[in-house]
């Protein structure tokens, strides 16, 4: 069935994969990219289809009202799958503002163009709201997240996210709109903005320079492979049940540290050094504000009731991810020189 997906925030990291996986996968839908190319929207991610006959890429803000409803009359979209977002909790806490409004105004945004658009069609719609685990707060050293679980955000950061989640619920208690919303763990993989914790290490240990560690490191997180998250999105907005939430883990509870040190041992091998030669370079810095001691996601309603399980474990993933970042060394020279940025204006902008 012919079907016109409108993706936002798609040449993030996540959101990468997810236009990846929908554009090889359905031939037969229409997959449209639309991203503000901020910071961490890389073009680069998706070189390898962005020629494909059912993709198109925008540029565009979700802030932008005019912009958002003229693409909804225009191309009549049967679903959203929502990922745009300011999504590191650093940033939050230096410009709270900006998640504000990326966050929750375009969140919005988004939802009253679908609100006014889709009308009476809402059997045959579905907009898809994706989320963090870090709207549930903060564990100690027992038990889950679930569903249920109450909100309870600690950053500025997931406190826009919750406040999205919440207008997302509102509007389909309200005007019925045809949702379903995801909350996930902490994501690795390819494509990711070295800022964040893992493509950041990875990218010091290479470079021989210090890897920064909050604390004493000791801040517990559940790590999910990227495309196993793709994959759980697609099983989501297939057969996900409307208005229904889903927690996406990865069954992967790891401490920062021992992260890092799992990374350093397996980067000394790749990097044909001696053992213990990268650990050296681990450096303790004054810990974040707020920072959250654990995150752990139950994930078992949407093995049970959708099928989905992650495919594969971390030590696994992280030997997968090392070997990306080990041969695309181009793509992360170009993402922290912010040569990529000029991706954009020459497959676009001056063809």
């Amino acid at each position: 069935m012919m079907k016109t997906i409108l993706i936002t925030g798609g040449a993030g990291f996540i959101g990468s994969h997810v236009v990846r996986l929908y554009v090889n996968k359905y031939p037969d839908y229409k997959i449209v990219n639309l991203d503000k190319l901020t910071y961490a929207g890389n073009l680069e991610n998706l070189k390898d289809i962005d020629k494909k006959p059912n993709y198109e890429f925008i540029k565009a803000d979700i802030c932008d009202t005019e912009t958002i409803f003229a693409l909804f009359q225009k191309y009549l979209f049967d679903g959203v799958i929502h990922l745009a977002a300011e999504s590191h909790v650093d940033r939050s806490i230096t410009d709270p503002m900006a998640f504000v409004k990326t966050n929750v105004i375009g969140t919005c945004n988004l939802l009253n163009a679908a609100k006014a658009i889709w009308k009476d069609q809402h059997d045959e719609k579905l907009f898809y709201h994706v989320s963090t685990d870090e709207v549930y707060g903060s564990l100690e050293h027992e038990g889950f997240f679930y569903e249920t679980t109450a909100y309870d955000p600690q950053s500025p950061y997931s406190a826009s996210k919750a406040s999205s989640d919440h207008f997302v619920r509102a509007y389909h208690n309200t005007y019925k709109l045809p949702i379903v919303i995801s909350n996930c763990s902490n994501n690795y993989g390819a494509n990711q903005f070295p800022e964040k914790l893992i493509p950041l290490s990875i990218n010091n240990i290479k470079n021989n320079k210090p890897i920064p560690v909050y604390g004493k490191g000791e801040n517990i997180r559940d790590w999910l492979y990227v495309e196993d998250h793709a994959a759980a999105i697609d099983v989501i907005f297939h057969k996900g049940k409307t208005g229904e939430t889903y927690n996406i883990g990865g069954n992967n509870e790891w401490k920062n540290i021992d992260l890092i040190y799992k990374l350093c041992d397996v980067m000394d091998k790749k990097l044909n050094r001696p053992a213990g030669t990268s650990a050296r370079l681990i450096t303790f810095v004054k810990d974040r504000a707020g920072h959250d001691l654990r995150y752990a996601i139950d994930s078992s309603k949407l093995q049970k009731e959708l099928g989905w399980s992650p495919s594969l474990q971390f030590e696994e993933g992280i030997e997968k991810t090392v070997d990306w970042y080990l041969a695309n060394e181009q793509w992360l020279m170009n993402v922290v020189s912010g040569e990529y940025s000029k991706y954009y204006d020459n497959q676009y902008l001056h063809r």
